[in-house]
């Protein structure tokens, strides 16, 4: 390995096997860390709420809350390690050690597969609900929720596990220095990743959300047309639409946050080591940030659980009871 300018070096001692520090400028390293830093916290601290929120109240344990309850667990890991992280990894040298570098790809690599897992697992039921209100209550139940986001859960564990003995080997083979933790992955199995994580969850999810587009828009003709005697039915039929909406916009984030990112991915890792591969990762952290607005702005229960968890009323006796719906 070239001898480089001690200055430059992660590790002073090691001449010959030190990485040079990151070649970002000064005003995007500051750009950066502030960012990520407050995106951090930011998300950390919305999706605990969340957490809480459904986890505490009994009002709140239905099947989709289920479902979000899960997706706002691997946005809460991002929040918590992948955005420090990544500030770490591009604006200074990793101090961590290998092992620590392995973990933080797998913990990372696991909790994007999880979420696009979630995704999937939320436009399905968006799907019954909406294309199929009457069976729902029976085919979407609590029990079979659980069991869908254990095994989402366990397929992305056991998939990543797979996959990271590969970024181990390229690893080797490219001859990683100390100082520095870069995802290496062969192009074959990269493509391959992209198309079983990205490519196919994705057109699983585009097809079932306009086949429930379609539908909607035929409930809402439906509705229109329906008399004052039956307005009881067209409020349910609205609160479905409105739910079905809030996790309908709830998906369009999230495909225009990942797809740039997954894009860069697909065309090369190298790339988001470049100026580009510093918006991207920004974009793609203010994801994991924007459901829980997502939840404040369109979940009137969420507002209120927030309220009771803010003023500590969760640690009255019996406030698992509370109604916040």
């Amino acid at each position: 390995m070239e001898v480089h300018d001690g200055a430059e070096l992660c590790f002073l001692q090691l001449l010959n096997t030190s990485c040079r520090k990151p070649v970002a400028t000064w005003s995007e390293a500051v750009f950066l860390c502030c960012l990520l830093s407050f995106l951090s916290v930011f998300t950390v601290v919305l999706n605990l709420l969340v957490i809480v929120s459904i986890s505490h109240f009994r009002q709140l344990h239905k099947p989709t809350n289920f479902l979000l309850l899960s997706l706002s667990v691997s946005d809460f890991i991002v929040g918590l390690v992948y955005m420090p992280g990544e500030i770490l990894r591009k604006t200074s040298c990793w101090f961590l050690g290998e092992h620590m570098c392995a973990l933080y790809k797998y913990i990372i690599t696991l909790t994007i597969s999880a979420s696009v897992g979630n995704m999937v697992l939320i436009s399905v039921d968006r799907y019954v609900a909406v294309c199929d209100p009457l069976h729902y209550p029976t085919r979407v139940t609590v029990r079979r929720v659980k069991l869908c986001n254990f095994l989402c859960w366990t397929f992305s564990f056991l998939y990543r596990s797979f996959l990271i003995k590969d970024m181990m080997f390229q690893n080797d083979n490219h001859g990683s220095c100390y100082g520095e933790c870069d995802f290496f992955i062969d192009y074959i199995a990269g493509f391959v990743d992209v198309f079983v994580t990205f490519i196919i969850p994705v057109t699983v999810i585009i097809v079932l959300n306009m086949r429930v587009f379609v539908v909607a828009v035929s409930q809402a003709r439906a509705i229109t047309a329906v008399t004052l005697q039956h307005s009881v039915t067209v409020t349910s039929r609205k609160s479905e639409r409105k739910a079905a909406r809030t996790l309908g916009i709830l998906i369009a984030v999230f495909l225009m946050c990942f797809c740039p990112y997954y894009c860069v991915s697909l065309a090369g890792v190298s790339l988001l080591n470049t100026s580009y591969g510093i918006l991207v990762i920004s974009v793609f952290c203010f994801n994991p940030c924007l459901n829980p607005l997502i939840y404040a702005l369109f979940y009137p229960w969420f507002r209120r659980a927030v309220k009771l968890i803010v003023t500590l009323q969760i640690l009255q006796p019996g406030s698992r009871e509370a109604n916040v719906l």
